[in-house]
């Protein structure tokens, strides 16, 4: 098997040796938010990792018809990063998040999930594997597929939608970092960059134009909406506008865009930075890709009306919703996410009152479950 995971071996995509592939096929959702999309339905790409993504995915497998998560694929952490160290693969553990996420609510659905994220606890080698990791992997050396292997796992766990990696090759994150005296460093490695302290000056993808799966451009191509964030900002998020052919996709598709802001900013990797900062950040990445609309929860977000402003300085029009699941967790609800995305399409933008005057919860450590169920990019 060679780095893409295997791709080698298939014959070339878009050869009419054989039929063209299909996922599981998914069901039109019980609510008519579909009809806000084109006569097949609403259909989203969701473009992140971890958490962040897995997130978005619980929330947006109710509003539409035909959904895509493409996921990040520089995972070097954990389960991970320990099969990438023995095998040439993609990292599978960002991909078995999302299709969890994706699992249909039934039964089946629900101990299926459970299994794939179940995670071995023993003193020997498979300690802390996770048992989807596996599965994935397994499937893709029989297959010999990347793709193959993921729809083939989508079709087993009932999931509402059709997880695909960002690229057909491993990839690497690199980061300059400058430290508070000045000092400029060097730090590669996804797992290494997310929990970094220091400023992030610079970042680069090894390799940087990796192969794009087929059905990820067409997928973007014939979206009603793509949605970018939330999840870690320069390992999950950043890095789908850093890839030629990807960004050129997501750029020139008539689908419109959506940035969804972390629940907390400052954390980790964006340690020191305030919400319309990295929101420069992401527009600087994006160049002249436009976008049409920026989610925040102001609940959270001290500064998301200053966020909001700063947006529309910049064409975005701001929607400023508690999509988390209160009580000053950083963590989403998938309800009130999803309520806030239906406002989106319909193009209802407004704004909630301010929260009541009082203390402010403190922040969620870095690598906390909170902080891991709002920002965190990778699952491992």
């Amino acid at each position: 098997m060679n780095a893409a995971g295997s791709a080698g071996s298939r014959p070339a995509r878009g050869s009419t040796a054989s039929p063209p592939r299909r996922g599981h096929p998914r069901p039109r959702p019980s609510t008519p938010y579909a009809a806000l999309g084109t006569a097949r339905g609403l259909s989203v790409v969701a473009l992140g990792g971890g958490h962040g993504l897995a997130a978005n995915l619980r929330a947006l497998r109710h509003l539409a018809d035909e959904l895509t998560a493409v996921v990040t694929v520089a995972d070097n952490g954990g389960s991970s990063g320990r099969i990438r160290d023995e095998m040439p693969v993609l990292p599978p553990g960002d991909l078995r998040m999302a299709l969890a996420a994706l699992c249909e609510d039934s039964d089946w659905g629900a101990v299926w999930r459970d299994v794939v994220q179940h995670r071995f606890h023993t003193d020997g080698d498979l300690d802390g594997h996770a048992l989807g990791n596996l599965l994935i992997v397994s499937l893709w050396q029989i297959l010999g597929d990347p793709i193959a292997g993921l729809d083939k796992v989508g079709e087993l766990l009932g999931a509402r939608g059709r997880v695909l990696p960002m690229a057909l090759e491993p990839l690497d994150i690199e980061a300059v970092v400058r430290d508070a005296d000045g000092t400029r460093r060097t730090v590669r490695g996804q797992a290494e960059v997310a929990v970094e302290r220091g400023t992030v000056s610079s970042l680069r993808l090894l390799p940087d134009r990796p192969r794009v799966p087929q059905e990820v451009l067409e997928a973007i191509g014939g979206a009603d909406w793509i949605i970018i964030g939330p999840g870690s900002w320069y390992t999950s998020v950043i890095p789908h506008l850093m890839v030629p052919e990807l960004a050129a996709a997501i750029r020139t598709s008539p689908a419109r865009r959506c940035i969804t802001m972390n629940l907390s900013a400052g954390v980790g990797e964006t340690e020191g930075m305030g919400s319309s900062e990295l929101l420069d950040v992401l527009l600087e990445h994006a160049g002249t890709t436009r976008f049409d609309a920026l989610i925040a929860d102001p609940t959270l977000q001290s500064d998301s009306f200053e966020l909001a402003e700063h947006a529309a300085r910049r064409g975005i029009p701001t929607l400023l919703r508690q999509v988390s699941v209160g009580r000053g967790r950083p963590e989403h609800d998938p309800v009130r996410l999803a309520a806030a995305y239906r406002d989106v399409f319909d193009g209802a933008f407004g704004d909630v009152p301010e929260a009541e005057p009082g203390p402010r919860p403190p922040r969620a450590p870095a690598g906390s479950d909170g902080q891991k169920g709002a920002d965190d990019g990778s699952d491992r």
